[in-house]
């Protein structure tokens, strides 16, 4: 899925793809950004981030968590490795780990995270995204991705030759 720009030889952390968004000029220009950085796990964080029906089994805020300092690139991890787990903190999605529990493994989870990576991942939990990175809306990633207002793709209309091969 990935598409890199030349010159690019790594995929970017998605915080810096945020803020590649928030610096676009332009509405297309930020699409254009998402689309070129496009992964399962951005599109997974990003929905965290603007669906509604996902609620995030965890206090609002910061929560007590240590920055890591460490240089990008270096000695944490990313969203990217991060996102397949995120499942753990949504509302009835593990009812198998108690709520301290939760609190807990995130803030370790932030902890482990550059800290770039883990201000953008409390700004997802709190459905604030959009305060953060300008410009970088619901509505944009509904387009870019076409997805419905239930964040899933958009079905393609039926052609006369689906219908016959249908039959």
């Amino acid at each position: 899925m990935v598409t890199r720009t030349e010159g690019d030889t790594f995929t970017p952390m998605i915080s810096e793809i945020f803020t590649k968004v928030n610096n676009a000029k332009d509405k297309p220009a930020k699409i254009e950004v998402l689309m070129t950085y496009d992964t399962q796990p951005l599109r997974q964080v990003l929905k965290g981030a603007f669906d509604p029906r996902i609620k995030w089994d965890l206090p609002e805020g910061t929560p007590p968590y240590k920055e890591n300092d460490a240089p990008a690139g270096t000695e944490h991890t990313t969203l990217h490795q991060e996102a397949q787990r995120l499942y753990n903190f949504v509302e009835g999605a593990n009812d198998n780990i108690s709520k301290t529990r939760k609190e807990t493994l995130f803030i370790q989870v932030l902890e482990g995270l550059h800290k770039d990576e883990a201000k953008a991942l409390i700004a997802v939990k709190d459905k604030r995204l959009n305060l953060v990175y300008k410009g970088l809306t619901s509505a944009l990633v509904k387009e870019a991705y076409e997805w419905t207002d239930d964040y899933v793709i958009k079905p393609k209309p039926l052609t006369n030759r689906d219908v016959i091969e249908s039959v």
